[in-house]
C-alpha cells in the first residue's frame, strides 16, 4: 500500500498479544479541571425540560428541512453524557442517566422500519420529516453508547444499563443492514468499531465476526486503493484517526491489531506530509472539509499525540483526552515543526479513477490541487494557504449557483509547484447542492446567478488587494504574496464570463460572472458550451493559450496542459 501500508493478514492470524482494556478510573484534580473546561459550553446549553442540550440551529445544508431557531441534537446529547460520566462526579451521574434515558427513547426501535436502529439529528425533526434520514447516526451514536457500556456500566441503574445494551445492538443491526462499503472511509471505520467492540463486549459472535471481516475488507481496500478514499480530509481523516485509535485501545481480538496499526501509521503519514508548518494549516487538496482554515483542536491533538515534542502553544481541552490515547509515530513529528526547503507531495488518491493530488509546500505558501473532481461545497480541489501561523489565509476555487456551491461543476487541473492550469466544466446528471441527495433532474436548473469564484479568506486576506490588470488578467495580493490569474476561456451557452472583483465582510473574491438577473431556466444538455479555463500561479506566469478540437479544449501555460470537454454531458 502507498506510504508503507503492508499486507499483514498472515501476521494478524498468528499474533497472540491482546489489546489492553484499561479500566476507567476517575480523573485526578488536574485532569478533572481540563475536562470541566471542555464541558463548559455544553453545561451552558443544558435544557432541564427536555433533558438534552439546546443550541441555535446549524447544519451543512442537507438531511434536514429545518431553517432556524433552536434545536436539541441527539448526537450532542450522547457525547455530553459520556463527558459527564467521565468526570466521576456523583452530581453529574443523574444528569447523564437522564440524557441516556431521553435519547435512547428517540431511537427507532421498530424492527420492520426502514430506519430501525438510527436517530434523527434533532428532537424537533423526527426521522419521518428528515430529507432524508442520516443512517450515519447509528455509527456516531453507537460509538458514544459503547463508551458508556464499557466504562460506566457499573454506575448505571440495572434497567438503564440493559437499555444501553439494547440500543447498541439496534445500532449494530442498522450498521450491518446498511453495510457501508470501504470507500466511505470514516463510516467504514466507525461501523467497524461499533460492531466489533459491541460483539466482544456483549458476547455477540455474529456482530464480532462481522466487525472483523469488515476491518479486513477495509484494510485490503485501502491498501489496494493507495490511501483512504476520503482522502486528505481535515474533518474525516481526523475522525478516522480517532476511531482507529479507539479500535487500537478497545479491541481485544489479537488478529485485528496489526491491521489497525498499519492503518494508523498511514493516517498519521497522510496528516504529517500535508501539514504546512509555516501557517500550521492542512494543505489541500481536500476530499471533504467544512472550512478552509481549521481550528486549534487539530493542533492540540497533534501536541497530545507527540507527548509535547511538538508544541504549538495551544491549550484546547478535549473531552476525550482522558479516554482516548493517540500516538504519532516519532519519525513523523518533525514534519509538524518546520519547513525550510520547498517540497512537492504527489499522491494517487483513488486508483480506479486515477484521481491524483499534488501539494506544493513552500516556506511562504502551500498550494494543492486535484487532477479532476467536483466542486461540491465540501470539496477543496484547488486550495492555497499563506500568511503566518498567527494570521493565516486561504484561496479557494468555487463554482456558485445562487450563492451556493454547485456540485455538477467539475474541476480539471495540472500543477507544477506554484502554477496550476485548470478548467471547470459541467455535467448534466450530477448533484445540485449535494453530490447525491438532490440530483439535477432532466439536466435542467433554475438560477438567478452563476459564477466561478476565486475566494480569499482568513486573517491574512483582510487587507488583500485585487487588481484587474486587463479583461483577462488579475492579481490577488496579500502581504508579500501575489497570485496571478489569467482567464483563457469562459463560456456558458451564449454567455461570456467576465472578471470582476468583490468583497463581502472579510472575504475578498475574484469572480468570473456568467449570469446575474431574474431567475431563469438553464438546460445544461442544450448548452453548446460550458467551460472556463484559467492559469493561476504564485508570481507571474507565461502566456496561456487554448486549442479546441473534437469537442475538447486544451489550455497550455508554461509547458503545462489541461484538457476538458466543452459541452456538458453525463
Amino acid at each position: 500500500m502507498h506510504h508503507g501500508l503492508r499486507l499483514v493478514l498472515a501476521v494478524a492470524l498468528t499474533c497472540g498479544a491482546l489489546s489492553a482494556r484499561a479500566a476507567w478510573t476517575p480523573p485526578d484534580t488536574a485532569q478533572l479541571a481540563r475536562l470541566e473546561r471542555a464541558l463548559a459550553s455544553p453545561h451552558a446549553q443544558w435544557d432541564p425540560t427536555e433533558q438534552m442540550l439546546k443550541r441555535p440551529f446549524s447544519s451543512p445544508g442537507y438531511h434536514t428541512t429545518l431553517k432556524g431557531g433552536f434545536v436539541h441534537a441527539t448526537r450532542d446529547a450522547f457525547t455530553y453524557a459520556v463527558g459527564l460520566l467521565d468526570t466521576g462526579k456523583p452530581a453529574h451521574l443523574d444528569r447523564a442517566c437522564a440524557i441516556l434515558r431521553r435519547v435512547i427513547a428517540l431511537q427507532d426501535s421498530d424492527p420492520v422500519s426502514k430506519t430501525h436502529g438510527i436517530w434523527s439529528w434533532f428532537l424537533e425533526e423526527p426521522l419521518a420529516k428528515m430529507s432524508p434520514p442520516d443512517f450515519n447516526w447509528a455509527d456516531f451514536n453507537g460509538v458514544s453508547l459503547l463508551q458508556v457500556a464499557r466504562d460506566h456500566r457499573a454506575r448505571l441503574p440495572a434497567d438503564l444499563a440493559a437499555a444501553v445494551d439494547t440500543s447498541i445492538l439496534r445500532a449494530c443491526a442498522a450498521i450491518k443492514k446498511r453495510n457501508v462499503g470501504p470507500g466511505y472511509t470514516n463510516i467504514a471505520i466507525m461501523g467497524t468499531y461499533v460492531t466489533l467492540v459491541a460483539g466482544e463486549l456483549l458476547s455477540n459472535d455474529e456482530s464480532r465476526t462481522y466487525g472483523l471481516e469488515r476491518l479486513a475488507r477495509f484494510h485490503a481496500y485501502t491498501r489496494d486503493n493507495g490511501t483512504f478514499e476520503e482522502y486528505n480530509s481535515p474533518t474525516y481523516t481526523i475522525i478516522a484517526l480517532l476511531e482507529l485509535s479507539r479500535l487500537k485501545a478497545h479491541v481485544r481480538t489479537p488478529s485485528a491489531q496489526p491491521l489497525i496499526d498499519d492503518l494508523l501509521r498511514h493516517t498519521w503519514q497522510e496528516i504529517a506530509t500535508h501539514f504546512h508548518a509555516p501557517t500550521r494549516q492542512w494543505a489541500g487538496p481536500h476530499s471533504r472539509a467544512y472550512r478552509s482554515l481549521y481550528s486549534h483542536g487539530t493542533l492540540a491533538l497533534i501536541q497530545r499525540a507527540t507527548a509535547g515534542r511538538v508544541d504549538f502553544g495551544v491549550d484546547a481541552p478535549d473531552r476525550e483526552e482522558l479516554r482516548l490515547p493517540v500516538h504519532c509515530p516519532p519519525d513523523l513529528a518533525p514534519l509538524f515543526t518546520s519547513l525550510t526547503t520547498p517540497r512537492t507531495v504527489t499522491e494517487t488518491f483513488i486508483q480506479r479513477s486515477h484521481t491524483v493530488g499534488t501539494t506544493y509546500l513552500h516556506p511562504a505558501f502551500a498550494l494543492g490541487s486535484i487532477n479532476h473532481g467536483d466542486l461540491w461545497n465540501q470539496r477543496r480541489p484547488l486550495l492555497a494557504h499563506f500568511g503566518t501561523a498567527a494570521a493565516p489565509g486561504y484561496l479557494q476555487l468555487r463554482f456558485l449557483k445562487n450563492d451556493y456551491d454547485f456540485s455538477s461543476a467539475i474541476f480539471h487541473g495540472t500543477q507544477r509547484e506554484g502554477l496550476v492550469v485548470g478548467a471547470v466544466n459541467l455535467i448534466t446528471n450530477g448533484g445540485d447542492t449535494h453530490i447525491s441527495l438532490d440530483k439535477v433532474k432532466q439536466a435542467k436548473i433554475r438560477a438567478r446567478d452563476l459564477r466561478l469564484r476565486f475566494e480569499l479568506g482568513g486573517p491574512a486576506a483582510k487587507n488583500a488587494a485585487l487588481t484587474l490588470t486587463s479583461p483577462t488578467h488579475a492579481t490577488l495580493t496579500a502581504g508579500e504574496l501575489t497570485f496571478h490569474v489569467t482567464l483563457a476561456h469562459a463560456r456558458l451557452g451564449d454567455l461570456t464570463g467576465k472578471l470582476s472583483a468583490g468583497q463581502a465582510g472579510d472575504l475578498r473574491f475574484l469572480d468570473v460572472e456568467f449570469y446575474h438577473g431574474p431567475e431563469r431556466e438553464f438546460d445544461l444538455a442544450l448548452l453548446g458550451e460550458a467551460l472556463t479555463a484559467f492559469a493561476l500561479s504564485v508570481g507571474p506566469h507565461g502566456p496561456a493559450t487554448t486549442q479546441t478540437d473534437a469537442g475538447k479544449l486544451t489550455l497550455t501555460c508554461d509547458a503545462l496542459t489541461v484538457t476538458a470537454a466543452t459541452k456538458p454531458s453525463p
